[in-house]
């Protein structure tokens, strides 16, 4: 049986890293579903040079060329210390992921809920910021607009995973149920917001005018989460 890409991809590293290979990880929507897109990788080495960074480079030569973005690189100290700085990605990481090669890098990393919850406020506020200038903007620029909200999607549904899991609630990988999931728990409106999610998803042109219902309730639903997280009381375990 022929091997898959990813399968080509993992042999390669392996062989041009040896044993200063920690772990190769697969993450995102490529875990999550199994789908054949743009897969997202992490690679975690001994330690980080300009040899390891070379020889990796080479290694992913037909990785890129296939389309697949450059793995993300840590060096091992540096992804034991990353939890409390990238809380939210982590967490989602660590919820769907396959390891594709060396050691599962779990072991003692995990992502505090005060981390996630500073984290998430932080880049939801900074997210609402940011579609109210785009929606004024571009508010003669119905494309425009279009591209800067269905560009903003698929970092909010990593936030609404997060806000799910600081719940102790299941996070769906499909887009739809994670949104049905979070809008009665957040309080937002939750079809088009599932309509623009699932219009990013498949790469659709939307055209959208500020006062258009679905960008408004999309602008009301990002905005509502970040009040949702500044209201969660903090756990005084740090947990």
């Amino acid at each position: 049986m022929a091997k898959t890409a990813v399968e080509q991809f993992a042999e390669s590293v392996r062989g041009a890293l040896g044993a200063h290979l920690v772990s190769l990880v697969l993450f995102g929507s490529a875990a999550r579903r199994g789908d054949g897109g743009p897969a997202d990788t992490i690679v975690i080495l001994d330690r980080v040079d300009g040899a390891a960074l070379a020889s990796l480079a080479a290694a992913s030569r037909d990785w890129l060329k296939d389309g697949h973005p450059a793995p993300l690189v840590f060096g091992e100290g540096e992804w034991k210390d990353s939890a409390d700085v990238f809380a939210i990605e982590l967490g989602d990481m660590r919820a769907h992921h396959r390891v594709l090669a060396g050691r599962d890098p779990w072991a003692g990393v995990a992502p505090r809920d005060e981390d996630v919850r500073r984290q998430l406020e932080q880049e939801l506020r900074g997210k609402v910021i940011r579609l109210r200038q785009a929606y004024v903007g571009a508010a003669r620029e119905p494309a425009e607009l279009g591209r800067a909200v269905l560009g903003s999607v698929s970092g909010f549904l990593t936030m609404l995973r997060a806000v799910l899991r600081l719940a102790r609630r299941d996070a769906p990988a499909d887009r739809a149920a994670l949104i049905a999931e979070a809008a009665p728990l957040v309080g937002f409106e939750a079809g088009p917001v599932t309509t623009l999610a699932v219009a990013a998803r498949e790469r659709r042109a939307v055209k959208l005018a500020p006062d258009d219902p679905a960008a408004a309730a999309y602008l009301a639903a990002v905005t509502r989460t970040a009040q949702y997280v500044n209201d969660l009381p903090t756990r005084s375990d740090g947990r």
